[in-house]
């Protein structure tokens, strides 16, 4: 091959390299603030929608909070410039109830709305009206199928999974999903940006539940039938697995730490998706719990009392 073309390829790969500078994030609960924590935290703008001012102000509130004790942390003997970490953090922070202005320069939409299909492709049917041609699309979602909720825009090229773990700040995992449609080019733009903001990213293809929750939530959900057919109570199942295998929380633990109603939903959705297989077969325990509003931590009761 000669230098010109050679030449030629270099000046070409260098100018389809995708960055990250600015980013809108969708929906500013724990998620969506955390992620807008570690954006801002990195040097990028972000602007952070959702529904409500007072929504936002919460958020804000949330991420000045999180911010003074990564502080207390990283700047102890320094507290001048801990103050200063904090004021530009929160100055590369922008809030807007508009998710149509919120992407107009951005080079990246997350969205961390509702787990629901349905919602999350109305939300992403009308950011693609607005968002320049541009402009990366990821969701945030831990269990709906990338595709179909890139098949709501035109822009499946451009689409793909970026599922953080909560709480953002300290979890170190990103799971980048690489839908059937994503280009290469997303792909090595998400990787990077991912470890720009101080992440570990790994790959995974748009299967239910990615790599950690196809793992994770079937392994909790057969804790549960372990306990419904009285093979141990739970409080043994936890500590078993705590001591046994090592896990800083046991699967009762953990149940009632992310949300029954949210495994619930879950795994009503990967049984929808594939009736047949035994790892998505619904727990009747699980069901009437989540009936009688008990959700775990959040409401004071799941599995255990709070």
């Amino acid at each position: 091959m000669s230098l010109s073309a050679l030449t030629y390829i270099a000046r070409r790969g260098m100018a389809t390299k995708l960055t990250v500078k600015s980013l809108a994030i969708i929906g500013s609960g724990q998620m969506g603030a955390g992620i807008a924590q570690v954006a801002a935290a990195t040097g990028h703008k972000v602007v952070l929608c959702d529904t409500a001012g007072d929504i936002l102000e919460k958020a804000q509130a949330g991420i000045h909070k999180s911010l003074q004790r990564v502080v207390k942390k990283k700047y102890a003997d320094d507290p001048e410039k801990g103050q200063e970490f904090i004021t530009n953090t929160m100055a590369n922070i922008e809030t807007t109830t508009e998710p149509a202005k919120a992407v107009v320069t951005a080079d990246l939409v997350v969205e961390a709305i509702v787990e629901n299909l349905a919602v999350k492709q109305d939300l992403f049917r009308t950011l693609d009206k607005f968002a320049p041609a541009k402009t990366i699309f990821a969701s945030n979602t831990s269990s709906l199928p990338i595709t179909a909720i890139a098949d709501s825009t035109k822009r499946q090229d451009k689409f793909a999974g970026l599922h953080f773990f909560n709480p953002v700040p300290i979890m170190k995992l990103v799971e980048v999903v690489r839908a059937p449609g994503t280009s290469q080019e997303v792909y090595e733009c998400l990787m990077d940006f991912s470890k720009a903001i101080g992440k570990h990213p790994v790959t995974c293809k748009d299967t239910p539940g990615f790599l950690v929750n196809r793992l994770l939530v079937p392994y909790m959900l057969e804790s549960v039938r372990l306990y419904e057919r009285g093979d141990g109570s739970k409080e043994d199942i936890d500590v078993a697995m705590k001591l046994g295998a090592g896990y800083p929380m046991g699967p009762f633990e953990l149940l009632d730490y992310v949300g029954l109603d949210t495994c619930k939903f879950i795994i009503d959705g990967w049984h929808e998706l594939e009736p047949e297989n035994p790892l998505f077969e619904p727990s009747q325990l699980l069901n009437e719990l989540v009936a009688a509003g008990k959700h775990g931590k959040k409401t004071g009761e799941g599995f255990y009392k709070y």
